[in-house]
């Protein structure tokens, strides 16, 4: 199983907390039975081409910071590019239209965004090349392609979950709209690997609450943990918005809009468990550091790199990653904000940078208001951008 195989090889996951490794070794066995699947919602009725049918007809993709992605990747007339999340095309879009000649490298583990990729590369022949695979799997599809290390422009890497993924109900991100528990970024291209609905289903309390605090911050993690074990002996949870019940079931009527976004707007009681289980599925922060080392191997020195970030976890690995720390044998503790007197030490050394990066600006750059505005979905984007050495 592609999951418990990350878990092994990697401590990031495997050290957040013990509780959630132990469930996952006796996982991995009941797994390979039928009666796992059997009771979950993971399959979809539409295939890949119907959901990028879908995703067409959806509103034009609006890219998260492009002007400041942009201004900071200073990409020049036939340069080459990685756009490590290709998602709706917003980033590579603006690229190909700004800058004359220019190569992107068109990455994504999801196949829908592929396949938009592909109806650009026949719109901008030679000037677009479409990536299927992870952020672990780059430096290999760049070995693939005779890319030799070194000789990228500039990377460009937005990590997260897209709003083409977000719209798709069938694809089961959102809590708004009803659909299968799936939020698995890679579709169907690994028919082994757990969706949400595996893991609520299965999972025993205690790493439930254990998901929940590490990856969603969420302070009533054994609570929500608790109601979701006792509706799942009713009848399993397959459905997003079944899901968003549980959660709301546990709590008071009042409570289930009583928290505020960053825009001050009511948010559901379930939006941190649902960022959660989209993490723990997708093993998006190991994804995240596997690629920062491979924009690390792949750009040029003087090469730039721009990473938007969607979430404190995210920023705070980016952050530290560019710092030149050492996040070989992570743990939980690199996840959670530091004390006062290191922050500082830390905030001093990101002000010279690592021996591979230095930082084009020293502190986080957030979207502007009125791009927050226009684009609610991006009010918690953060963007880093380093030279690479």
């Amino acid at each position: 199983m592609i999951f418990s195989i990350s878990l092994r090889s990697n401590p990031i996951l495997r050290k957040t907390n013990l509780a959630v490794w132990r469930a996952l070794r006796s996982w991995k066995s009941r797994l390979h039975s039928s009666t796992v699947f059997a009771s979950t919602g993971c399959d979809t009725q539409n295939g890949p081409e119907e959901l990028v049918s879908v995703a067409c007809e959806k509103a034009p993709h609006t890219p998260v910071m492009l002007k400041e992605a942009l201004h900071y990747l200073d990409i020049q007339r036939g340069q080459v590019v990685v756009d490590m999340t290709f998602g709706g095309g917003g980033h590579t879009k603006a690229i190909l239209n700004l800058v004359p000649e220019v190569t992107v490298l068109a990455l994504d583990r999801d196949p829908v965004a592929i396949s938009l990729a592909e109806q650009l590369a026949k719109e901008h022949f030679g000037r677009v090349k479409p990536l299927l695979g992870r952020f672990s799997e780059l430096e290999a599809l760049l070995s693939d392609m005779n890319i030799k290390p070194g000789s990228i422009d500039a990377v460009l890497l937005d990590a997260g979950c897209s709003s083409m993924q977000m719209d798709q109900a069938e694809r089961g991100f959102s809590l708004s709209k009803d659909g299968p528990l799936d939020m698995r970024m890679d579709g169907d291209r690994y028919p082994d690997m757990p969706c949400a609905a595996d893991v609520v289903n299965t999972l025993d309390q205690q790493a439930l609450a254990s998901i929940l605090t590490a990856y969603g911050e969420e302070r009533h993690a054994k609570k929500i943990a608790s109601a979701i074990v006792e509706a799942r002996r009713v009848n399993p949870i397959t459905r997003t918005q079944q899901l968003a019940s549980v959660v709301a079931g546990g709590f008071p009527a009042a409570a289930v809009y009583a928290r505020k976004d960053r825009l001050h707007r009511p948010a559901h009681v379930a939006t941190k468990t649902f960022q959660a289980l989209r993490i723990f599925v997708n093993d998006e922060l190991n994804e995240l550091h596997a690629g920062l080392l491979a924009a690390q191997t792949a750009l040029r020195p003087g090469g730039r790199l721009c990473v938007i970030t969607f979430h404190s976890l995210e920023d705070r690995l980016v952050k530290r990653f560019l710092q030149g720390e050492d996040l070989s044998n992570l743990d939980q503790y690199h996840f959670s904000p530091r004390k006062q007197s290191k922050r500082k030490l830390l905030d001093e050394k990101m002000d010279v940078g690592s021996v591979h990066w230095v930082p084009l600006r020293r502190k986080v750059i957030k979207p502007e208001k009125e791009d927050v505005s226009d684009n609610p979905r991006g009010r918690s984007a953060k963007l880093r951008a380093a030279v690479r050495h």
